[in-house]
This record gives structure tokens, C-alpha cells and sequence, in this order.
């Protein structure tokens, strides 16, 4: 029997990606595939198809995951890759896509080597697997990474059917309308281990000159939503002092945001992304103001301390203002580390195959994190040029794609070809470190129950 594979085809691979950017296509380079959507539908048909061209097993539960297995006929716990397909509305073309078909691309290269001797299948101790998840973008449905923490059982199947968009569409309306409800269960079956290549969506690998990231763990994330209501009146007549102005309101929350980041520092970040105003007119003072806050840390206890000094900053102004302040949670998700042994393994591989690696925490949510609370995960990062992503302009260079998806498939293999447990981890622990909400509590009013 010859030696393992050691890299993939990154030309067949590239291919993929640029036939599944077709979908959805924006004409800008970008592409629009939100949720549940019929690019979604068409997007998730392409990579199933080439699922079921290379022969895999191809599992689809009641959120919409869609899992494919290779071997066909194996059942027990494979090692498992993927990310999701569905973008936000100004989505980039490796977002996600690049994590599921480089998993894809894995496993046509072990069907590869098998045909050419060097693996037999018969005789690999675990299965490969590739998985797309349901909504990680949550930029239609709350909570983002809902297809993922469904699949772990962190979302009740029936809270995530139920989830609605800003028009009232539900989850469960909108699977059924594109095809995609099936019929596995919801918690799915627990893998050996997952790992996903993404790109990083950052600009620290390259700014520094490295190749691979090796990813240490994901912020935790909080998700508000703010509806203030004021009194509408004409913006010429109206005394400064005897004005009720949700406009105003919602302008000094995001302006406080900005500073409590700037106040709390290290890894705080904080974004206000939507801001809704009625009646939106230019001579009418706002009656109504609807927008999201986005606190995002490394540190749960800082993330908590941003949490509630928002809520006492809201207070204070909805009485200052003289307008009232709804505050809803959307979605709280306390920061993950990763599993260390899965990170040493892919700095060790990345090293030798004489790639530059550095270890480093994401800014992002990932499907990842999800798994990370049921069995070993990690990540492998690839740098993004200037560090954009969530738009048009997202670009990662082949070479380092092609890096990337290599060193997923050093450490699948090894992962699935080695018949024992994963060693003991250095620090300890044996297995992937839980991921527990910061306070479920919190999110029972925003309509995502979990």
C-alpha cells in the first residue's frame, strides 16, 4: 500500500467554489444566498448533488443539516468537516463555502487514493463525514449558528422551526417550501471530532506574513435588539427641550457602544448593524427607533460587565428622554475554547509542511463552536485580503486555499486512520471544553427559545 495522500486537488477545488459563487450572484464579485431562500435551496442542491456524484451517504434532519458520509455503509462516529452555504445579503464567496467544500474535496481525495491503493477503506478505524449547516449567518432567522446548535441539541427542533424573519416567515414554512426538511432526528449523532477551515475574516494572518491559523477558541457574543418609542411631531416647530426622539435615543446608544468598547478594551468589540427609524421622514421627528447591538469578548466575565452597563446606560436615557425602551436578546453564546489537542495538531502539521502558523482566537461565530460542546473541535484559519469578509471584495489567495484545505487533510486523516481514543490533553482535560450560554434566561422574550 503506498503513503497517505498529502494534498488535495486545489484546482477542482477552486472550481467548486466558483460554481457555487454563480449562485446567487450579486455581479459584484459577491453573492446573496440568505437563509432558506431559493438560492439557498439551489446552493444546498449544487453540493448535494456532488455528494451524491462521489458516493456519500447523504443525511438531512429536521433543521435542514445536511450530512455526507464516506464510507456509504459506516454508522459510527466519523471525523467530521463543514461550515454552511448561506451568506448575508452582501456576502463574499468563501465564507463558509470554502469550509464545506474543502471537506467535500478531503474526502474525494481519500476516494482517490483508494482507487489507487493507498487506502482501504474497509480498514479506516472511523468515517470521513462533511456537513452544511442551517443559517449560520442569522442574518435572516435568530440565532445565528442555529442549523449547528439545533444539531447539538443547544435549540429545541421545534423553537428552531419556529423561529421568524422580519417579515413573519418561519423556519419550518420556508425548509418545507425549498425542500429540506428530513427525516434524522434533532440532537444529531455526536462525531469523533470536527474541524472546519475558514477563511479568518480578520486581517492579523496577513499582516503578519502567516499562512495558517490555528484557532484557539471563538468570543463569546451578545445580540440585543432596542425598539424605543418616543412621540412623533414636526422637527421645526418642536422646542428642543419638550422633544421625545427615538432618533436621538438610538444615536446615543450606538455612540455609548463605541465608547464602552474604547472604555473596556482588550478584545471588547461593539457594533450597532441595523438601525430602523419611522417615520423616517426629514421633517418629522422620530416616533419609533428599532436597533441591534452586537457586544462581542474573549473574557465572559468583561462580556458580561459590557452586558450590564448597556442595560443601565438604556435606563438612564429612556428616563432622561422621556421615551420608553424595549431590550430583547437575541442571541448569547459565552466564549469556546477549543480543544488543545486538535489545536496542536494542526500548528504541528501546518509546521511541517512548512507553513508559517500562528495560534488565535476568532472574532467570528462558527459552526464550530457549536460542535465544540459535544466532542473535539477546532479550527484552521486562512488569511483573508486586507482582512474583509461580508462583502463583495472577499478574497483569499489560491495558494493559500490550497494550504489551507492540506492541512484539514493531514489532520482528518490522522484523526480517522489512528483506531485508538485522542490522547489526553496537555491541560488536562479530556475532550472539547464545554460551551455554556452565559445566562439562557436572558433570551426567553426574544422568541428563540433555547
Amino acid at each position: 500500500m503506498t503513503a497517505l495522500p498529502r494534498t488535495v486537488d486545489g484546482t477542482r477545488l477552486l472550481r467548486r467554489l466558483d460554481e457555487l459563487a454563480q449562485i446567487g450572484s450579486t455581479g459584484d464579485g459577491g453573492v446573496c444566498r440568505l437563509a432558506l431562500t431559493v438560492e439557498d435551496g439551489a446552493g444546498r442542491d449544487l453540493v448535494v448533488t456532488w455528494m451524491h456524484d462521489l458516493g456519500l451517504r447523504v443525511d438531512i434532519d429536521g433543521i435542514g443539516n445536511v450530512v455526507g458520509t464516506w464510507p456509504a455503509d459506516r454508522f459510527d462516529p466519523p471525523v467530521m468537516m463543514g461550515s454552511h452555504v448561506d451568506t448575508v445579503r452582501t456576502g463574499g464567496r468563501y465564507d463558509g463555502n470554502l469550509g464545506v467544500l474543502a471537506g467535500l474535496e478531503v474526502i474525494e481525495t481519500a476516494i482517490d487514493a483508494t482507487v489507487a491503493g493507498a487506502l482501504d477503506p474497509a480498514r479506516l478505524p472511523h468515517p470521513l463525514a462533511v456537513a452544511l449547516f442551517t443559517d449560520e449567518e442569522g442574518a435572516r432567522f435568530a440565532p445565528d449558528m442555529l442549523g449547528s446548535l439545533t444539531y447539538v441539541g443547544g435549540l429545541a427542533l421545534e423553537d428552531a422551526l419556529d423561529s421568524e424573519d422580519a417579515t413573519g416567515l418561519r423556519v419550518g414554512d420556508e425548509l418545507e417550501r425549498i425542500g429540506y426538511v428530513g427525516p434524522q432526528p434533532c440532537p444529531g449523532p455526536v462525531p469523533r471530532a470536527f474541524v472546519e477551515l475558514h477563511i479568518e475574516q480578520g486581517p492579523v494572518l496577513e499582516r503578519g506574513g502567516i499562512t495558517i491559523g490555528a484557532v484557539t477558541g471563538v468570543q463569546g457574543i451578545s445580540w440585543s435588539e432596542l425598539t424605543i418609542t418616543g412621540q412623533s411631531n414636526h422637527a421645526g416647530t418642536t422646542p428642543m427641550a419638550m422633544r421625545h426622539d427615538a432618533g436621538y435615543a438610538a444615536a446615543a446608544i450606538a455612540t455609548f457602544v463605541r465608547r464602552l468598547a474604547k472604555v473596556l478594551g482588550g478584545a471588547q468589540v461593539a457594533t450597532v448593524g441595523r438601525l430602523d427609524l419611522h417615520p423616517d421622514l426629514i421633517n418629522v421627528i422620530p416616533a419609533r427607533a428599532v436597533l441591534t447591538v452586537d457586544l462581542r469578548n474573549t473574557d465572559p466575565v468583561v462580556l458580561l460587565d459590557a452586558r450590564h452597563r448597556l442595560a443601565d446606560y438604556v435606563a438612564e436615557l429612556a428616563e432622561d428622554e422621556g421615551v420608553t425602551i424595549e431590550m430583547r436578546s437575541l442571541a448569547e453564546f459565552a466564549p469556546v475554547v477549543f480543544d488543545e489537542r486538535l489545536v496542536a495538531m494542526i500548528e504541528e502539521v501546518a509546521r511541517a509542511a512548512g507553513h508559517t502558523v500562528r495560534r488565535l482566537p476568532s472574532g467570528a461565530g462558527h459552526d464550530a463552536q457549536m460542535l465544540a460542546r459535544v466532542c473535539p473541535a477546532a479550527m484552521v484559519f486562512v488569511p483573508s485580503d486586507d482582512g474583509i469578509s461580508h462583502n463583495p471584495a472577499e478574497h483569499t489567495d489560491a495558494a493559500d486555499i490550497a494550504a489551507g484545505a492540506d492541512v484539514l487533510l493531514e489532520v482528518v486523516l490522522r484523526l480517522a486512520t489512528d483506531a485508538g481514543p485522542l490522547p489526553p490533553a496537555d491541560d488536562g482535560s479530556t475532550g472539547a471544553t464545554p460551551a455554556e450560554d452565559t445566562d439562557p434566561n436572558d433570551r426567553h422574550d426574544a422568541g428563540v427559545r433555547m
